[in-house]
């Protein structure tokens, strides 16, 4: 099921894996990349620069550190004025995040509006990638039982919340999210 909440992306304790919207440099940021390395505390930094750097759509994962999550997955997205055709690589890395969380058996995943932040994506072109890349994934999902849109405001859970009715039925959910099922 994918669902859509408006809430704090270290704050979705029932989840095994959150994703950062990482830097290529696997170094803390703004926005959700610095709340999630603040969360983690010290020990985090050193542990993800190892993997750097990170390629466009690509993903690493590691330990949550200090966080209530087991795993933190980290993806570059695309600056959408400056990569190369930044749709394409949006899905792919919603595609990479997807496949990595399937790999480590995670059940919940909580995804922030990956490059909606500092990387200047235009929500009303960036969420209908996102949604399409996870709803056409769907069938082949095994472990993962939730994905769960984590956004900063009711606006844009607003147009992830659109966007997934368009493509698949709601299922009954919480008063605090919107909940779509396959």
């Amino acid at each position: 099921m994918i669902t859509v909440v408006v809430g704090n992306i270290v704050k979705q304790s029932d989840c095994d894996g959150i994703v950062n919207s990482a830097h290529q440099n696997l170094r803390a940021g703004a926005g959700v990349c610095g709340a999630i390395y603040s969360a983690a505390e010290s020990e985090l930094e050193p542990c993800s620069i190892q993997y750097a750097p990170l390629g466009l759509g690509h993903v690493v994962v590691t330990s949550g550190f200090s966080l209530p999550n087991r795993w933190i997955i980290y993806v570059r997205g695309p600056k959408f004025f400056l990569d190369p055709d930044p749709a394409a690589h949006l899905a792919l890395a919603m595609r990479n995040v997807l496949q990595t969380a399937e790999q480590h058996g995670m059940k919940r995943i909580a995804v922030p509006a990956i490059s909606m932040g500092v990387y200047a994506y235009p929500p009303e072109d960036a969420v209908p990638i996102l949604v399409n890349t996870v709803t056409e994934a769907l069938p082949t999902l095994k472990s993962l039982e939730e994905i769960r849109f984590v956004v900063l405001n009711p606006e844009l859970a607003a147009l992830f919340t659109h966007h997934l009715a368009l493509q698949i039925q709601p299922t009954p959910g919480g008063q605090e999210s919107s909940t779509f099922g396959a």
